[in-house]
């Protein structure tokens, strides 16, 4: 066989093995009419349609084969009066699987291949995907909808420039940045909702954590104080929620400063590595692990919030800059320590900007987020003690102190 023989003969075999990896899944139906044979023929027709439209230069014709074969299917359906199952799915598998043909054809195989991947996960995922949106309350989905306003109708209208002195404030940019820590919060919070109140304290600690380890503090220290039995695992908690903020940092850094992720690591890893022996020890301690309380989090995606952490980026941004500017890198560090108080991500992605920008250096980053961590790390011991009392209060704060330990040491070795 000829060499242009052969490569013409390519798209056409990897059409076949994305029709056959999707009809795989749908021979599995029992209430398919269409299985391994009829998407593998479909989407080599697809190729078939696209390098004909190509030959002839009538376009009309990749249409006109997706009609037939459409019309084909859903007869087939129409005839069989007795089937619970309409079978749109499968007809819209099939519309998907010609086009894939096409688009190999075309030379987007890639794209091609990841689109059959996604097609027959989601085909094959049907009763997880039904479980899951049967248990979404109200507020799931206004979560999800309020997060796709963030991110798909606000933000692509701001305009990206620089304004005001400094040439600290971009719109754009403030609001990628609400964009990315309500996704955070929203990963968080969605996967407690689906299996962190079913598999206990680990994974409460830990998406309690990603969504809001603020959240997650207050209310496990009020769970220590109503009932003494669960101040062993409140302690956990807590302390879980915490180590992953380390982590939810580190993950932030490497996608708005990749270039800082290697000294990040190593100050974080002393942070980490620290923490890991601590929850270990207290694990090791829960002999008898009662059922964790459920964790009720609010909306991580409400309008007001995200306009409210907006706002809060913008003031510390700017006034971080100013100081900068007004007294250097000590300026920054006062900011981090009173911002850091309250709210540890306005002043890690303020001090990147700045990075960015060329107003800090990556010293004084590390520095900054050190500063911010510690004193979120004392806000949230003097939540545990004034709310937990005193009993929670003496595994807390050893926790707390190993944690900022790590940090500290993992700070100078960097």
């Amino acid at each position: 066989m000829q060499t242009d023989e052969l490569a013409a003969l390519f798209p056409f075999l990897t059409s076949l093995a994305l029709g056959l990896l999707i009809g795989l899944e749908r021979e599995r139906s029992p209430h398919a009419k269409a299985g391994l044979r009829t998407f593998s023929l479909v989407s080599l027709a697809g190729t078939l349609g696209a390098l004909l439209a190509d030959k002839t230069g009538a376009p009309w014709l990749l249409g006109a084969g997706l009609l037939v074969l459409g019309g084909m299917l859903v007869a087939s359906y129409f005839k069989d009066e007795d089937l619970e199952d309409p079978g749109t799915t499968t007809v819209a598998a099939v519309v998907v699987c010609y086009a894939l043909g096409a688009l190999v054809w075309y030379g987007q195989e890639q794209l091609a291949v990841t689109l059959a991947i996604l097609t027959t996960a989601l085909l094959y995922f049907k009763p997880e995907l039904r479980g899951v949106s049967r248990n979404l309350t109200r507020t799931d989905l206004v979560s999800i909808l309020q997060f796709a306003v963030l991110s798909f109708v606000i933000l692509p209208i701001l305009p990206n420039q620089d304004y005001g002195p400094y040439a600290a404030l971009n719109p754009y940019q403030i609001w990628w940045m609400v964009v990315l820590i309500s996704g955070l919060s929203l990963a968080g919070y969605a996967a407690l909702r689906i299996v962190g109140q079913r598999h206990g304290t680990l994974l409460t600690g830990l998406f309690g954590g990603i969504a809001s380890s603020t959240a997650t503090t207050l209310a496990f220290s009020r769970h220590g104080r109503d009932n003494p039995l669960l101040v062993n695992m409140a302690a956990m908690v807590i302390l879980l929620a915490n180590w992953v903020v380390l982590i939810r940092l580190s993950v932030v850094v490497g996608l708005l400063a990749p270039g800082l992720l290697k000294p990040v690591l190593t100050m974080m890893g002393g942070g980490i590595l620290a923490g890991l022996a601590v929850l270990y020890l207290f694990w090791r301690r829960l002999d008898n692990k009662p059922d964790t309380p459920v964790l009720e989090m609010e909306n991580p995606t409400e309008i007001r919030a995200a306009l409210g952490f907006g706002a809060l980026y913008a003031m510390v941004l700017f006034t971080a800059a100013w100081l900068s500017d007004l007294v250097g890198s000590q300026g920054v560090y006062v900011v981090a320590l009173v911002s850091g108080l309250t709210d540890v991500d306005a002043i890690t992605l303020s001090s990147l900007r700045l990075f960015g920008l060329g107003n800090l250096d990556g010293g004084q980053v590390l520095t900054t987020m050190l500063i911010a961590i510690l004193a979120n790390m004392v806000f949230k011991s003097g939540l545990a003690l004034s709310i937990g009392g005193a009993s929670l209060a003496r595994q807390v704060l050893p926790g707390m102190g190993a944690l900022a330990g790590g940090l500290v040491l993992g700070w100078l070795l960097g």
